[in-house]
């Protein structure tokens, strides 16, 4: 402020200093200036003219237009997960849920977790459970499954009392894994019946929410030792055979004698009267 407020500075252009313009004021003058010239064009007014104007309006409605389109262009989608970032992130701190998939709706979330939550607090056993759209990196969903689980819980301890339960739904298939306090609480029996019937028969008719839900309440089940509420099972698409029976194919070939016959005594016996009618007329 000492500055600008001191004499010199104020009395130097009067004295005819020879002091060089600050860089401002010429480019705000600059600037007026080329204001002043577009307000011309606008105008029509001076050289500008007509021809002026309307390439104002046209440049004027260019960049509304792109400033309209910037604003209502839908913002760029993540990019989406695969199961790399799944075992990268590591097993979910409080869901228990890992949908990369996108195919579980909130209240099977919810569902699942809180089936999950009790039992961790029951029994100390937690069941993770990952769905996935395809997988690149394993042939199945059991190698995969094992190699979640051994990136998530790298020691035998941390990982014993743990399940992972995998769905892959481009492959309508699923597995299960776990370490030994979970694979002895669960059993070998409803282990294999969970992944023949709960998974791939739901999955196969896109009911992902409900196989995995089927699947946690199974799997509950066992650890507390209540009955075993069961599987969808295989129902057998009902297709039309392509072979005809042995009735069909005697009816058939009846219904073929007799229209064959038929042709016959047409092609032979109408021209046969036919002629014996010319003769007799003669």
């Amino acid at each position: 402020m000492e500055t600008l407020l001191s004499p010199s500075a104020l009395l130097g252009p009067l004295r005819g200093s020879r002091s060089r313009k600050p860089a401002a004021p010429a480019a705000v003058s600059c600037s007026l200036k080329k204001q002043a010239q577009a307000g011309v064009a606008w105008r029509g007014d001076g050289d500008g003219g007509v021809g002026s104007w309307a390439s104002f309006l046209h440049h004027g409605l260019a960049a509304a237009a792109l400033s309209l389109a910037l604003t209502l262009s839908p913002a760029p989608a993540p990019a989406a997960a695969s199961e790399f970032d799944v075992l990268n992130d590591g097993p979910p701190a409080d869901t228990y849920v890992v949908d990369d998939a996108g195919v579980l709706s909130r209240v099977t979330k919810s569902d699942v977790k809180r089936l999950a939550r009790d039992l961790e607090a029951r029994k100390n056993i937690r069941i993770n459970f990952v769905t996935v759209r395809k997988l690149t990196s394993k042939a199945d969903a059991f190698e995969y499954a094992d190699q979640v689980l051994e990136k998530w819980y790298p020691t035998v301890e941390d990982g014993s009392n743990k399940g992972i339960v995998v769905l892959v739904t481009s492959q309508k298939e699923g597995a299960i894994t776990g370490g030994p306090a979970f694979v002895q609480a669960v059993g070998d029996a409803i282990l294999d019946a969970t992944v023949s019937e709960n998974l791939p028969v739901l999955a196969t008719d896109e009911k992902y929410n409900e196989a995995i839900f089927s699947t946690a309440k199974r799997l509950v089940a066992a650890i507390d030792g209540l009955p075993d509420p069961g599987g969808p099972a295989f129902q057998e698409s009902k297709r039309e055979s392509n072979f005809k029976s042995k009735e069909e194919t005697e009816e058939k070939r009846g219904q073929f004698t007799l229209v064959v016959g038929g042709l016959l005594v047409i092609a032979f016996v109408v021209p046969m009267a036919q002629y014996y009618a010319y003769i007799s007329k003669k």
